[in-house]
């Protein structure tokens, strides 16, 4: 090859070489400075990874009326090292409507305790209002570091119900290392009441956005796509048992006193009204920037408004105990319906008195019932102490406490009121350490036949034996859920389950005519309604401490019964005057819709025992 044909390969070698060159150029400058979407990948710096909160699953109750609901709130969190070291406080400030003092003790942590970190993002400001946050999203952009993150905060539309109803709060460390990673810092949980007791159905499940930002901290788009996103599954909504309508009475016919109402379908064991006195609106626990301060309020109010009555207090059950009593001897064969006892207006044994009132003679079971013979059932009670005789007391008691455990009695019924105690029963062994020998006698422990001494129900207790004598022998768990609104998930299957009581149904019977007689010409008169088969036992428990409680338990109609219920007034004396009426009229509500005793009803609403107490 000569020189010449040499000289002009390279020549045509170095043009190519300069216009694929040129080309090159020509097409990454296209894309830098032409295209948008790789001008703004030039730019972008970081990847959020956004999570989405899921709405919580809502409250309905048995006709369909909402109980709680969801309403949007920001949570605007803050990574620190992000922070603009030129950032306009006071600007920022006035925007969110807090103090530049706020700022600083919101911002400032102590980073050496390990809870927080300069690099990982916390929350800076929690539930902020809709209006609030769409003027500050405004200037958002002037504020590198911070974020906001959409929740759902609860909200009630009526001020009832909240011992069942419960609240959320924030996780504790505990609560976040025990979730396998279902909760991080931040997160809402259930702390009481329904919210708690059925947090894994009703939170729902977290979604997730993956954003690709600028230098600046501006959105340039989804990452890949959007293929790793996950949306938000909200919680299942749930309707329960309770009727609103009744709920609301039961409350206000507790006004100004102190204690609780349970009342229960016999049929299912569904709550129908769950009530203790004092109560306090529940949305002072939902999110708001008074919270801390109207927790604390009611924290120290004498009365204990957060104490939840219905399920946490326990109290000797008074007379209400002795149909129970009854039904056990009578199967135990200790009594029949016409055994008849003596009564002389008290029960003596040595120098000990257990008082009586007057009244017929209680020649059998109904009678006794109709006016609540103290003696009566104290000697029936000695009777079935004393099956194995006088000196066997310790096994007669064994024989009796096995019963009262299949009625429930002595441990939590395990119902889904998330404060439930379980009460107290003594037990033969109780005895043996209390008189330091086996050898203590019927006698020593009488006081329990009526329903005093050592014996302790909670009020869900009560209106469930009152619902197990409405059913002749049988109950389901008392409980609120009534269903979720997903064919796939059922309510709790014990709850289903029907429990037997060993006790012959046609013992029942006689226990029930009692119960009628004494509503309607008995100790539970103001009571009685003749449009309605009420049936219903008075107590009376003592109290060493002030005035006595007064108990009632009833159920209605006498056949295929639809409401059982018990009421538990402290400090308002005889169980006839004021727990049975409040009674009477939760059923006249319950199965009339209204309510005709006027008189009865304005004399109960006005009954002050509360500010009594104080003066």
């Amino acid at each position: 090859m000569s020189q010449d044909e040499k000289k002009i390969r390279f020549n045509i070698i170095r043009v190519v070489v300069i216009l694929m060159a040129v080309m090159l150029i020509g097409t990454l400058a296209k894309f830098q400075l032409l295209d948008p979407f790789y001008a703004n990948k030039a730019n972008v710096t970081t990847l959020n990874q956004n999570i989405i909160f899921p709405a919580r699953g809502l409250f309905y109750d048995r006709n369909g009326k909402l109980l709680v609901i969801n309403y949007p709130a920001y949570d605007l969190y803050v990574t620190y090292k992000n922070i603009n070291k030129d950032i306009d406080t006071a600007h920022f400030c006035s925007l969110l409507g807090i103090t530049k003092e706020m700022f600083i003790e919101n911002l400032n942590k102590d980073w050496h305790m390990g809870k927080y970190s300069k690099s990982i993002p916390f929350v800076f400001l929690k539930n902020i209002d809709s209006r609030t946050f769409l003027a500050f999203q405004e200037n958002l952009f002037r504020f590198s570091g911070f974020f906001p993150v959409l929740r759902s905060v609860r909200e009630y539309p009526e001020s009832n119900g909240a011992h069942y109803l419960g609240y959320i709060s924030e996780t504790t460390p505990q609560q976040i290392s025990n979730s396998e990673g279902a909760y991080k810092l931040g997160d809402y949980i259930g702390a009481s009441g329904l919210e708690k007791r059925y947090e894994d159905y009703i939170r729902g499940e977290k979604g997730v956005k993956f954003i690709l930002k600028d230098n600046l901290g501006r959105e340039v788009g989804p990452y890949d796509n959007g293929r790793l996103d996950k949306d938000a599954r909200s919680g299942l909504d749930m309707m329960i048992g309770i009727d609103l309508e009744l709920q609301k009475y039961g409350e206000k016919l507790m006004k100004n006193k102190v204690g609780s109402i349970v009342a229960i379908e016999p049929s299912t064991g569904e709550i129908l009204a769950l009530v203790s006195s004092p109560n306090y609106d529940p949305n002072l626990l939902s999110f708001n920037r008074n919270r801390g301060r109207d927790y604390a309020i009611l924290l120290r109010d004498s009365l204990k408004p957060l104490f939840d009555r219905s399920a946490s207090a326990i109290y000797p059950p008074g007379s209400i105990f002795k149909p129970i009593l009854a039904l056990i001897a009578m199967q135990e064969g200790t009594m029949n319906e016409n055994t008849s006892h003596e009564c002389t207006g008290a029960y003596f044994y040595k120098t000990v008195r257990y008082g009586c009132h007057n009244h017929p003679k209680p020649y059998n079971i109904k009678v006794a019932l109709q006016h609540s013979c103290n003696s009566y059932f104290i000697e029936t009670f000695r009777d079935l102490i004393e099956i194995h005789g006088f000196n066997k007391a310790k096994s007669g008691l064994d024989i009796l406490d096995r019963y009262l455990d299949k009625f429930g009695l002595g441990k939590p019924l395990y119902s889904d009121v998330a404060t439930e105690k379980g009460g107290f029963i003594p037990t033969s062994d109780y005895y043996s350490r209390l008189y330091k020998t086996d050898q203590w006698r019927s006698t020593y422990i009488i006081s329990v036949g009526i329903g005093q001494g050592e014996l302790q129900l909670t009020t869900i207790q009560m209106a469930n034996l009152a619902a197990i004598i409405a059913n002749r022998g049988y109950f389901y768990t008392p409980h609120l859920i009534r269903k979720f609104n997903s064919e796939q998930v059922d309510i709790p299957e014990k709850f289903r389950i029907k429990n037997e009581v060993p006790i012959d149904k046609k013992y029942f019977e006689p226990v029930i005519d009692g119960m009628e007689l004494a509503v309607n010409s008995g100790t539970a008169t103001l009571a009685f309604n003749p449009e309605i088969q009420i049936c219903g036992k008075t107590g009376t428990s003592q109290n060493p401490h002030g005035d006595d409680h007064s108990v009632f338990f009833a159920f209605a109609p006498k056949v295929n019964p639809k409401i059982a219920l018990a009421v538990y007034v402290e400090n308002a004396g005889w169980g006839g005057l004021i727990a049975a009426p409040i009674a009477s009229l939760m059923i006249e509500k319950y199965l009339q819709d209204t309510v005709k005793r006027k008189d009865l009803e304005e004399k109960m609403l006005k009954k002050d025992l509360i500010h009594k107490q104080k003066s």
